[in-house]
């Protein structure tokens, strides 16, 4: 059983091909062995199913995914710690401040609480996304997403793109007095798409680096996470 960070020192992770999650395992444990999988949720069932002793991944999408798979757990202490934040054109300046007011205002009054209590339950999947009337009276607010991010983004039941992520870009083009369009794409397009001008802004549990802070403008942040660790609970 493993209940401690430390113990995963020499162990073997299941990590999603294409992310940089198996480089930052390796920054604090350069003796760990990978697997690779399509997908997150591949990679947690295959902690679940033993053929791997842990899932490295971003915190909040690992919780998302044992709160719906019994027997999973997220330890506590954490691989790194990083800054979620929505991306802009760099002299978009204006739109930056707007996220930004419209973050600061939902943690002042209620809510961000709301909001993070509907999109990060201890158990069970996020409840349904509320509806957030847009006047479309200013124009058309573009936002590019990947939506294989729940709970930040991700497709519905009705096939509707939503999350924590969604919900925000809403309340900044409600804030905007325009309409919202939900651009989905792989991730690894979004910050091209936003360079060109695709969209207006971008979000998918992004993570800030000072990397990608070169091309883009980041909002302040919204979310902090990072990479965590999925490993099996205890056992009955």
């Amino acid at each position: 059983e493993i209940t401690q960070l430390s113990q995963l020192a020499d162990k073997s992770f299941a990590v999603p091909t294409g992310t940089v999650a198996d480089k930052l395992v390796l920054s604090k444990f350069p003796q760990a062995k990978f697997q690779y999988f399509n997908t997150v949720l591949d990679a947690a069932l295959a902690v679940k199913t033993g053929k791997a002793d842990a899932a490295a991944y971003d915190e909040p999408i690992l919780r998302n995914i044992a709160a719906k798979n019994e027997g999973l757990v997220v330890l506590k202490d954490m691989i790194t710690v990083d800054h979620y934040g929505f991306a802009v054109q760099p002299q978009n300046r204006a739109l930056k401040a707007a996220i930004d007011g419209v973050v600061q205002t939902l943690k002042q009054n209620g809510g961000y609480q709301e909001m993070h209590t509907r999109w990060f339950p201890e158990k069970g999947s996020p409840a349904p996304m509320p509806e957030i009337a847009l006047s479309g009276g200013a124009g058309v607010l573009r936002l590019g997403t990947a939506s294989v991010t729940e709970p930040f983004s991700f497709v519905d039941g009705s096939q509707r793109v939503v999350g924590f992520d969604i919900e925000l870009a809403r309340r900044v083009a409600q804030q905007q007095g325009k309409t919202l369009e939900v651009v989905n794409m792989d991730f690894g397009a979004l910050i091209p798409a936003l360079i060109s001008g695709k969209v207006d802004m971008i979000a998918a549990c992004i993570t800030i680096t000072e990397e990608r802070a070169q091309k883009v403008l980041f909002s302040e942040p919204y979310y902090t996470g990072g990479i965590a660790a999925l490993v099996r609970g205890a056992q009955p």
